[in-house]
């Protein structure tokens, strides 16, 4: 799993108007738990870009007053109005023990039927999981060779040696779905094959109706 580097300031103050003050000097104000103790500090704002602004997941090495600490993302907030970030929690790893992360879906292969004119639909593009930090893959592949129009990968269908996935077992991670066209197509076809017994019934009962009268 890829990683970036964070070096951060220790806060001497927790408060708000504190915090409001780091903001507006474009600093980021932070928090690491998980360990021994919760550690309050301050980033640039710019370092977090390849850390939050990216659709890729990543672990941490964390620099703050000379120590180092490896951690994962655990929640960032933003303003509700201007989108800006506002705080940032970090949980350092612990050898052995468990985390929980968001991993991006990815699909690979081709679907028989995309290729017949359905349309693929990611339902989710990210699914939360829990396992050691080095069980964690950069992504969730899906297979959608078999994938016909109706047909569907569910989260109970997906099996990573080492992870346990926590989304519900029956929610639908991708799906191929039929496109007006198809339906359409689908349609004419039932319509088609009862009009071909209906036509070749009919064809005696027109031939005999053309041919001429008997002279008596």
């Amino acid at each position: 799993m890829k990683s970036v580097s964070i070096s951060g300031s220790p806060r001497a103050n927790v408060g708000k108007k504190d915090a409001n003050a780091l903001r507006g000097a474009k600093q980021i104000p932070c928090v690491l738990y998980g360990g021994k103790e919760q550690i309050h500090f301050a980033a640039p704002e710019a370092s977090f870009k390849n850390l939050i602004y990216t659709p890729d997941v990543h672990t941490v090495n964390l620099e703050v007053g000379g120590n180092k600490y490896h951690a994962i993302l655990q929640e960032a907030q933003f303003h509700v109005i201007n989108d800006s970030l506002l705080h940032v929690d970090f949980l350092e790893i612990q050898p052995g023990k468990p985390v929980v992360m968001n991993i991006p879906v990815k699909t690979t292969g081709t679907s028989p039927g995309v290729r017949a004119g359905g349309r693929l639909v990611k339902k989710l593009k990210t699914l939360r999981a829990k396992g050691l930090v080095e069980k964690m893959p950069d992504t969730i592949d899906i297979a959608i060779d078999a994938l016909e129009i109706g047909g569907s990968v569910r989260v109970r269908d997906i099996k990573i040696d080492g992870l346990t996935f926590l989304n519900a077992g029956n929610v639908t991670v991708v799906s191929v779905e039929t496109t007006r066209a198809v339906a359409q197509e689908e349609a004419k076809a039932p319509a088609a094959t009862a009009a071909a017994p209906a036509a070749k019934a009919a064809a005696p009962a027109a031939a005999a109706a053309a041919k001429p009268a008997a002279k008596k």
